[in-house]
């Protein structure tokens, strides 16, 4: 599990400190620096898996992350060519990895010796991980299949392409994490509770999988209770955006890493919560999950598992990324509230999830004539 990390002359950060607990929240104001610290991992993996890691250099362009060229990776401000990525595990196992800049390359070159190859039997490297990004894939007629993705690196695409192939596999496979199961699904396997966690989301949720080998396309349809089945095309968005998280989560063991942004996406409000209070579960029973968020409904979630004795305040940490201008440039700040055994917290920074009781004030004010 990820300890801590520091991030050197990348991006909006000069020189900047995270820690990281078994559940990690990211909130802030848009283009503030939260993709970017959730990308400084990314590009990590998907060098070693582009084989660049650890004797070559970092890849800045792939399956997982386009950063562009190197200027777009290097901080506008910086006093040195060099790009620095240190990571701990809670182990002690560091990785310090330090990448020369050149300008017009998309391949930086490793200046530091490297690390020690336990970091490579890690989360972030190997097959106990899952990224879902933002843009996932919205309902539609069939959905693709990768044996290479599903059956050899047990993947659900970054998009959740492969969320229908996935469940086709393993839907008949018990759960690994016995604190996520639903107590009302009709079983302990995956499909099952899928099923009944994706009910908290759209009550009687139904899933069906159909697949055609021959030209690799699988499709989704939906039924509730003994209704006939529907397209995916035929129901609420938010349903399959939201069906590739609920499986990467009760499909982790302990000891696996999920990167997910923005979970609350197409969610109403009791979705959202939900959603909250389903990562804060899988992070009570060893998944380390980092989430990048705007959902105060999430967060809410997440205080509201705490309150409950469900995840210990300790294993939650909250990062607020705010941008000041210093000297005519813009700077990137992080503060870093605590939650308490009550799910209470102890400070709320301007733009930290407080944009309701500020319309309330407004709204409590008298109209005017």
């Amino acid at each position: 599990m990820i300890h801590s990390m520091c991030l050197k002359n990348f991006k909006p950060f000069a020189d900047q400190f995270f820690e990281f607990k078994p559940l990690t929240l990211l909130s802030g104001l848009n283009s503030t620096g939260k993709s970017s610290l959730l990308q400084s991992l990314l590009l990590l993996r998907q060098s070693h898996q582009q084989r660049l890691l650890p004797n070559t250099g970092l890849a800045l362009n792939g399956e997982l992350v386009n950063i562009g060229r190197a200027q777009d990776a290097l901080f506008e401000g910086a006093k040195t060519e060099e790009i620095c990525f240190e990571v701990v595990w809670e182990n002690s196992l560091e990785g310090i990895w330090r990448f020369n800049y050149a300008q017009e390359v998309d391949v930086l070159n490793l200046a530091s010796l490297p690390v020690a190859p336990g970091v490579y039997q890690s989360s972030l490297f190997n097959n106990k991980f899952h990224y879902l990004q933002a843009e996932r894939i919205g309902p539609r007629p069939f959905f693709e299949m990768s044996d290479f993705q599903v059956r050899q690196l047990g993947q659900l695409g970054v998009r959740g392409e492969y969320t229908a192939h996935f469940l086709s596999i393993n839907g008949r496979q018990l759960i690994p994490n016995s604190s996520l199961r639903y107590p009302e699904a009709k079983s302990w396997d995956l499909i099952d509770q899928v099923e009944a966690w994706m009910g908290e989301v759209s009550p009687g949720t139904r899933i069906t999988i159909n697949s055609n080998p021959d030209i690799d396309l699988m499709s989704l349809q939906y039924s509730y209770g003994d209704s006939n089945p529907y397209r995916a095309t035929n129901v609420g968005f938010g349903i399959t955006y939201t069906l590739p998280i609920i499986v990467a989560v009760l499909a982790s063991e302990p000891g696996a890493l999920i990167l997910l942004e923005n979970p609350e996406a197409h969610l109403h409000p009791q979705g959202q919560a939900k959603m909250g209070e389903l990562l804060a579960l899988a992070a009570s029973c060893g998944v380390q999950v980092v989430i990048e968020t705007h959902s105060d409904h999430v967060l809410n979630g997440i205080r509201l598992a705490v309150h409950g004795g469900k995840l210990e305040p300790k294993y939650v940490q909250l990062h607020y990324f705010q941008r000041q201008e210093k000297l005519g440039q813009a700077v990137t700040e992080v503060i870093s509230p605590r939650i308490d055994r009550n799910g209470r917290i102890d400070q709320w920074p301007d733009g930290f999830f407080d944009e309701w009781d500020k319309s309330l004030e407004m709204l409590l004010e008298p109209a005017g004539e």
